[in-house]
């Protein structure tokens, strides 16, 4: 990895969690005034301050399209905001980045514009499962970055990288695993079918779910920290007080590169691969321009200028890329990743946190 990629991705990791209160211009060209402007809202913090300074100029340098950028939170609160705008026929953003989750939750109210692949020619660029569609097939998202969540462990207690994730059910690693304290975040489920099930139906059901719970709470013994804060586990996995577990695979990067004894596993059945779609709200007037933007996003080269400035994966072809292969392996995996059930975390959400608890986490 180079020093760039390190530089620009450790102030990404350290600032990401911040919100900036004011929605700021996101073109630094000195042009005085652009024939239009598109409102678009990524993560706040070090991720949006990227986009403004990485790719928002170029892209306002070739189309004439001047962005406004505003920060969005990472919780539910932007799809209540861009839902209760909608309703009044405004729109506080019109193209957003929206996690997967939010996507569905965004469908049952129409609050996604249809897109127009004849006018996102780009699109073949990615890989099909970053296209996102209504239950008719109408296009509501297209693929904006990736990123994985991988087995980590600390290479001074663990001189050999695990390959499975079976590798968490070893009796042996009693008391020493830092795990993701949500079932919709950690994924253990999907982890968990893959490794032991393999049943592409078993989630489908909640008997089924209870079967791959009982298997998740098997971990118990071997869990030392289930973990909300992501830096309180990283410390504990550089220290090897907690010396294995779940984590993102840029962020483990980053602390190998400083020197931490930690490394980055993808395991036999994959790495769990989590992204965000670019999303354009119904109530936005400028569709014409929404559909330039995403198009520009898709394209190999502003992917790959992503995966080296911002750390994200790509969504993408990896050989329609000029990443190296150092690079790629930086943010991404060539290997077939575990998919998020994310209907089934939008759908039983009430449920699934009550069992999930009960039987995980209590």
């Amino acid at each position: 990895m180079t020093h760039d990629i390190l530089k620009n991705r450790r102030h990404f990791l350290a600032q990401s969690a911040a919100i900036i209160g004011a929605a700021t211009i996101g073109s630094g060209i000195g042009r005085a005034q652009a024939a239009e402007t598109l409102t678009v809202a990524t993560y706040g913090g070090y991720f949006e301050d990227s986009f403004k300074s990485i790719i928002y100029p170029a892209f306002t340098e070739e189309t004439g399209i001047e962005i406004v950028s505003v920060p969005e939170p990472t919780s539910d609160a932007w799809l209540i905001q861009l839902e209760t705008a909608a309703r009044a026929n405004s729109a506080p953003a019109d193209v957003s980045m929206i996690a997967q989750t939010a996507m569905l939750k965004g469908q049952s109210t129409e609050l996604w514009a249809p897109l127009d692949l004849e006018k996102l020619p780009n699109h073949t660029s990615l890989t099909p499962d970053f296209i996102h569609t209504y239950s008719d097939g109408r296009v509501d998202g297209i693929g904006a970055v990736a990123w994985y969540l991988t087995l980590v462990s600390n290479t001074d207690v663990y001189p050999e990288a695990p390959s499975s994730w079976e590798e968490l059910w070893n009796p042996d690693n009693e008391d020493s695993l830092g795990l993701l304290a949500l079932a919709s975040n950690s994924f253990l489920l999907e982890i968990t079918n893959a490794t032991f099930f393999k049943d592409p139906e078993i989630l489908k059901s909640e008997a089924g779910i209870e079967k791959v719970l009982a298997k998740i709470a098997e971990l118990k013994p071997n869990v030392a920290l289930w973990y909300r804060d992501e830096g309180q586990f990283q410390q504990a996995l550089q220290s090897g007080e907690i010396p294995m577990g779940q984590y993102y695979h840029d962020v483990a990067g980053l602390a190998a590169a400083d020197g931490h004894p930690v490394r980055s596993t993808f395991p036999v059945e994959g790495g769990v691969r989590d992204s965000g779609c670019w999303a354009v709200s119904r109530a936005s007037s400028k569709q014409e321009a929404a559909h330039t933007f995403i198009n520009y996003m898709c394209r190999p080269d502003v992917q790959a200028t992503l995966a080296r400035k911002v750390g994200t994966s790509p969504t993408v072809k990896r050989d329609l890329m000029d990443l190296t292969d150092e690079e790629f392996a930086s943010v991404s995996s060539v290997d077939t990743p575990i998919t998020p059930e994310y209907a089934m975390h939008n759908e039983r959400a009430d449920w699934l946190n009550q069992v999930w608890t009960e039987m995980v986490t209590s």
